[in-house]
């Protein structure tokens, strides 16, 4: 049976990293009882969840950056 991707539980400390979309602080998530990796990014709403053991895509999203915020 499959389980959701939001409710495997996160690592209790996150790895604070360089947004690749915007460049702003992220965090990256080691899944615990799993082998994916869970990368995110509360500014620009960027998510990318690979397998740990592959580096395969697993789900991703990655809004595009407004005029403005380019600016900032």
């Amino acid at each position: 049976m499959k389980r959701p991707l939001e409710s495997i539980p996160l690592t209790p400390e996150p790895t604070t990293i360089r947004c690749p979309n915007c460049g702003r602080p992220g965090e990256r998530h080691h899944l615990a009882h799993s082998r994916l990796v869970r990368t995110e990014c509360h500014h620009c709403d960027y998510l990318m969840i690979t397998c740990g053991e592959t580096g395969n895509v697993i789900e991703a999203y990655s809004p595009g950056l407004y005029a403005h915020a380019m600016s900032a």
